[in-house]
């Protein structure tokens, strides 16, 4: 994770280098397109003033005046028309300045200096300390010809304006690197855990430690992780605990299997006890043969294969032919069952909704109590199906029925067999419904009863 912490830490410096510099070529183009010309129109206005001022004044020491005006905030070089030359205030930094622009500023051109400096960088055009960087204007005093070349004296206009700007410029850098710096570590150590928390999680250990205080993205991540450490958590639980049932299921069919195969050795047995024995080996390879079913069942809904055969079905009469198949079970137990089963036509699996259907119907039977109830119905609400199976059994607690549909999950010993005993009949039904297009709901009462709402689409 070090890395990553680096890696936030340089592109973001990296990122603050390149507004920067960004920001600096557009506020440059700005400066040449913008403030350049408006600072040239306006500082040959102000030598324009100078030179009408001084014209109008023969009695005026030019020396005197010049040094107060340079006093004041600006650079001057002032040349007359036999060569001489006198420079007030600052000096220039650069003096070279053409003969023939001094011999056209005196015959009366003006000296566009500001406007025409170079297209150089924004810092360069601006404070070139240059005497090619001026405002040229023509002056005329006691009838003798001057050119006047003025400039402002940024360093006196604006030193601790450099100095402000420079330091503030720099505590910026400082403290925005400072900030990256620990706002980075702050925002990368959630990450740090949750690297450790996987590493554990790999480990097998579930029990991880996250800050799930933040409420933002990483906040919602650490729920989520966490959400997903515990539902892995029970996921190896029950292969644990289904591993021990199906071990257990396996076992003792084929444990039966191998007893009475043995028994039938025996030249003594009867012919009765021998067809007995020989029923409850088949029984038990039946047995066997269902639940090897199921687990393939799962297998192919778990990999998403083609197994759909889609056809219209009349589930109304699916039902009653299950029905009439396990009514000796219903008249065993004493349970009446009532049913309200319209001839109702969707498309799907008929082989798959058959074993909805036998699911539902074989668990209301068997978690039922004796002289029970269960009511089956069927009802069309506008484009969906729902089909209703009620009983007055055992019931379910709010625990049992949030996970009543995960695999391997058996709710306790009494209510620990399903179908063949392993756990899996209401996941294959819920993958089976949802394979459909369809859901599947469940409200229950402990002791009371339960009821499992299906709603399927009719197309």
């Amino acid at each position: 994770m070090r890395s990553l912490y680096v890696k936030f830490v340089v592109f973001t410096i990296g990122i603050m280098i390149f507004s920067g510099i960004l920001a600096f070529l557009i506020s440059n183009t700005y400066y040449q397109q913008k403030l350049k010309p408006f600072n040239d129109q306006k500082n040959t206005t102000i030598a324009l003033n100078i030179a009408e001022f001084t014209g109008n004044q023969p009695d005026l020491d030019l020396k005197d005046y010049f040094e107060n005006i340079s006093s004041i905030g600006y650079q001057i070089f002032l040349v007359d028309n036999s060569g001489n030359e006198f420079y007030f205030g600052a000096p220039f930094r650069e003096k070279t300045l053409s003969h023939s622009t001094k011999e056209q500023v005196i015959n009366g051109d003006i000296f566009h200096g500001i406007l025409n400096f170079p297209q150089e960088t924004f810092v360069t055009g601006f404070f070139a300390n240059e005497l090619k960087n001026t405002i040229g204007v023509p002056l005329t005093h006691n009838e003798k010809k001057y050119a006047l070349f003025i400039r402002p004296d940024i360093k006196l206009l604006f030193n601790e304006m450099h100095i402000l700007f420079g330091w503030l410029l720099a505590l910026a850098i400082m403290l925005s690197i400072i900030m990256v710096i620990f706002i980075t570590k702050y925002l990368v150590h959630p990450i740090s855990k949750l690297t450790s928390a996987t590493k554990s999680l790999s480990n097998g250990n579930y029990n991880v430690d996250l800050d799930i205080t933040r409420h933002d993205e990483l906040g919602e991540l650490s729920h989520s992780f966490l959400r997903m450490a515990s539902k892995l958590e029970q996921m190896d639980e029950m292969r644990k605990e289904f591993i021990s049932n199906i071990s257990h299921d396996i076992q003792s069919p084929l444990s039966n299997i191998k007893g009475y195969a043995n028994l039938l050795k025996s030249e003594s047995m009867s012919p009765e006890d021998k067809s007995n024995y020989i029923s409850i080996i088949n029984g038990e390879i039946k047995r066997l043969s269902t639940l090897t079913r199921q687990l393939l069942l799962l297998a192919s809904l778990d990999r998403d294969e083609d197994i759909m055969k889609r056809k219209s079905v009349n589930i109304g009469k699916q039902i009653k032919e299950l029905i009439r198949s396990n009514q000796w079970q219903i008249g065993e137990k004493g349970i009446t069952l009532g049913f309200t089963l319209p001839d109702v036509e969707i498309t799907g699996d008929p082989s798959l909704l058959n074993a909805v259907w036998d699911n539902l119907l074989t668990n209301a039977i068997k978690y039922n109590k004796p002289n029970g109830i269960i009511e089956i119905s069927i009802k069309e609400q506008g484009k969906s199906v729902l089909v209703i199976f009620e009983d007055s059994g055992i019931g379910l607690n709010d625990k049992e029925k949030e996970r009543i549909f995960d695999r391997f999950y058996r709710v306790d010993t009494a209510r620990s067999r399903s179908v063949d005993g392993t756990g899996l009949g209401l996941s294959i039904v819920a993958a089976i419904v949802t394979l459909h297009g369809g859901i599947i709901h469940v409200n229950s009462i402990e002791t009371q009863g339960t009821s499992f709402v299906v709603e399927l689409p009719v197309r």
